[in-house]
C-alpha cells in the first residue's frame, strides 16, 4: 500500500481488509470517487436496478455468512431508497454496512440540492450511523461500522461519505486490525440454577430463535434437546436449527392463531427460550397470562416485557452454555409430546396428493419440498404465502429457509435469492413470492440474468394482496381494496431473457419446479393459488380445543 492515497481509495482498502467480497448498489455523482477506486480492487461491485434491492442483497448476504453485507448508493433519493432494506437487516439481526455518497461538506450548512441529514435519518434504524468528515478517520469509522454490525446482536451500520472528502489525499494511514471479542463463557452458577429447574420440570419445551443460527449452535441445540428429552419449536427465522424430521421437532411458532404447536406450549410447565428474540414472535401470543416459567439462554440479556419475565437466565456463548446445562440436567425420557408431533406430521402431508386447481398453498409447499435437496435454499417473501411457508415448509438445515419476520418487508425474495446464489453457487436457490411482493423488486430479474445466475422464482399468484385480505376477512368479514392486475408473467420473464413457466394443472407443478431449477438460468413460475384455504385455516384453528381433534 502506497504512502499517499485518496480517501476513497483508503475506504476501499479498508473494505478489502474487512473481507468484503461484494458491494451491491448503484453508482451516482457523489460516489464516483469510490466507484473509480473499485476499478483497482478485487471487490466485485454488483450493479442493481434499485437501491432497496441492493440493501436486501446485503441483508441476506449478511444473514447467510455472518459477515456484514455491503450496499452503496449516492446521496438523497439514492440513500432514502436504501432505508427499507437497511431497516430490515437491522431488525432481522443481519450484519450490514450501508454507504451513501453525500454532498460536499462545503454545502452541508445550507439548503442544497439533494442534501439530507442522512446520519440522523439512518440513526433509528442502525446500530451506528456516522459521517466521514476527515480522510484520516476512514479506517476507524470502517472498523467501527463492521464491529458494530457484526457484534451480537448484529444489525446495520451506516456511513455517510461526502464527495469532496473522497478525493482528499492522506498519507501513512492504513486499515486497522480486524478483531472482535470472543463470546463470554456462561457463569457456572447460572448453568447450575437452570439445570436444576430443568431437572424439576415435568413437561419442558424449547423455543429456539435465530440466535441459534447466528451462534452456529444447531448441533448443540439438538444434543441439548435430546439430553433433556424436550421437544423443540422454532421461530420462523430459526427454521432448520433442528431438522423437521427429528422426533423432537414440533415445527414453528409464529402464527397469531392458536396453532397445533401452541398446545405444546400450553401444556409445558417450563419454557426454555434459546437464542430467542421478541421481534421474531411476541411472547404475548404464547404467554398471555404471564404464568409461564421461562428460562432465557442467549448471548444477550432478555428484553424487558410483561409477558417475558424470566425465572433464570444464562448469558454467554450458546454452544458452551447448552453443553454445560445439559451436563448438569437430569431428565428421564418423556413421551408426552409424541402424540402432538404425530398430529403435526399428519398435517404437513395431508395435502401431498391433492389435485384441486387453483392449487392449495399446502400442496405447493409439499411439491416445493420434494423438488429441493436438504441443503438448497429458499428465500420467502412476505405475504400470505409466507405464513404457509413458515408453518409447513420442512427445513432440515439451518439457514435453508430464509424468512424476514423481524421487519417483515415485502420485496426481499428476489434480491435475496441473488445474494444467496453468490454465496452458494452450487446450491439450488429459490425465491418464493406472492404476485404483489414479486412486483415490488421484479426489475432485479435483469440483474440476475446479467450475472448469469441460475435461480428460480415461484410466484403464488392470486391477483391481490392476499395476506391483507386474510386479515380483513378475519376482522371484518369483508375485503377492501386488495385486487390488482398482473402482467403475463411468462412473457414478462422472456422480455428479460429469463425463462417463463405457467402451471396449468396441479399435476404439472412438481415437474415444472424441477425443470425450472435445472434449465441453467433465471426462471419464473406463475402458479395460481387457492387462498380460500386462508380463512379455512383460521376457522379450523379457532374451533380447535385440543390437538386430539382433526385439523381438516
Amino acid at each position: 500500500m502506497s504512502n499517499k492515497l485518496r480517501s476513497a481509495e483508503l475506504l476501499v482498502k479498508c473494505l478489502e481488509h474487512e473481507g468484503v467480497e461484494y458491494i451491491f448498489g448503484i453508482p451516482g455523482e457523489e460516489n464516483i470517487a469510490v466507484m473509480d477506486a473499485l476499478l483497482d480492487s478485487p471487490i466485485q461491485f454488483i450493479i442493481t436496478r434499485h437501491e432497496q434491492a441492493a440493501a436486501f442483497m446485503a441483508d441476506v448476504y449478511g444473514r447467510l455468512t455472518g459477515r456484514a453485507g455491503v450496499c452503496m448508493s449516492t446521496l438523497g433519493p439514492g440513500a432514502t431508497n436504501l432505508v427499507t432494506g437497511v431497516a430490515d437487516g437491522n431488525m432481522d439481526r443481519a450484519p450490514l454496512v450501508a454507504i451513501a455518497g453525500q454532498g460536499a461538506t462545503t454545502r452541508m450548512h445550507k439548503e442544497s440540492h439533494q442534501v439530507l441529514d442522512l446520519v440522523n435519518l439512518f440513526d433509528p434504524i442502525t446500530k451506528y450511523s456516522v459521517q466521514i468528515r476527515e480522510p484520516e478517520i476512514v479506517p476507524e469509522i470502517v472498523r467501527k461500522a463492521f464491529k458494530f454490525a457484526q457484534a451480537e446482536k448484529p444489525g446495520a451500520a451506516f456511513i455517510d461519505f461526502p464527495e469532496n472528502i473522497g478525493d482528499m489525499e492522506v498519507e501513512n494511514v492504513q486499515p486497522l486490525k480486524v478483531q472482535s471479542p470472543l463470546p463470554s463463557t456462561a457463569a457456572v452458577g447460572k448453568c447450575r440454577q437452570v439445570a436444576e429447574l430443568i431437572s424439576q420440570a415435568k413437561n419442558p419445551i424449547i423455543i429456539a430463535g435465530n440466535g441459534v443460527i447466528r451462534s452456529d449452535a444447531s448441533d448443540e441445540l439438538v444434543a441439548f434437546a435430546e439430553a433433556i428429552s424436550a421437544p423443540v419449536a422454532t421461530t420462523f427465522m430459526a427454521k432448520g436449527v433442528i431438522p423437521s424430521s427429528h422426533p423432537l421437532s414440533l415445527g414453528t411458532v409464529g402464527l397469531k392463531a392458536h396453532d397445533l404447536v401452541a398446545f405444546g406450549i400450553d401444556e409445558a410447565d417450563l419454557v426454555i427460550c434459546i437464542g430467542y428474540d421478541m421481534v421474531e414472535y411476541d411472547p404475548a401470543h404464547w404467554n398471555p397470562n404471564h404464568d409461564k416459567r421461562i428460562i432465557h439462554v442467549d448471548g444477550s440479556p432478555a428484553e424487558v416485557d410483561t409477558n417475558y419475565i424470566v425465572e433464570a437466565g444464562v448469558i454467554g456463548d450458546l454452544r458452551d452454555s447448552l453443553q454445560r446445562i445439559a451436563a448438569r440436567s437430569e431428565r428421564k425420557p418423556c413421551s408426552a409430546m409424541k402424540k402432538l408431533r404425530g398430529k403435526i406430521v399428519d398435517m404437513l402431508i395431508q395435502h401431498a396428493d391433492d389435485t384441486a386447481f387453483p392449487i392449495k398453498p399446502q400442496k405447493i409447499i409439499c411439491d416445493l419440498r420434494k423438488a429441493m435437496q436438504p441443503e438448497d435454499i429458499v428465500i420467502s417473501d412476505v405475504g400470505a404465502h409466507k405464513m404457509w411457508m413458515a408453518r409447513m415448509f420442512q427445513a432440515e438445515r439451518p439457514n435453508t429457509c430464509i424468512i424476514s419476520n423481524g421487519f417483515a418487508s415485502m420485496g426481499i425474495a428476489l434480491p435475496g435469492a441473488i445474494a444467496a446464489k453468490l454465496v452458494y453457487p452450487d446450491r439450488n436457490i429459490l425465491a418464493v413470492c406472492g404476485d404483489s411482493g414479486f412486483m415490488m423488486n421484479n426489475q432485479e430479474i435483469e440483474t440476475a440474468v446479467r450475472l448469469g445466475l441460475n435461480i428460480t422464482i415461484l410466484i403464488f399468484n392470486d391477483n391481490k394482496y392476499g395476506l391483507i385480505e386474510w386479515h380483513q376477512m378475519r376482522e371484518y368479514g369483508r375485503s377492501s381494496h386488495i385486487d390488482v392486475t398482473n402482467p403475463d408473467f411468462v412473457k414478462f420473464a422472456e422480455s428479460f431473457g429469463a425463462n417463463g413457466y405457467k402451471v396449468e394443472r396441479t399435476e404439472d407443478l412438481l415437474d415444472t419446479i424441477n425443470t425450472a431449477m435445472n434449465d441453467g438460468g433465471v426462471s419464473i413460475i406463475d402458479c395460481p393459488v387457492d387462498y380460500s384455504e386462508n380463512m379455512k385455516l383460521t376457522n379450523r384453528l379457532k374451533s380447535l380445543k385440543s390437538y386430539d381433534e382433526e385439523v381438516d
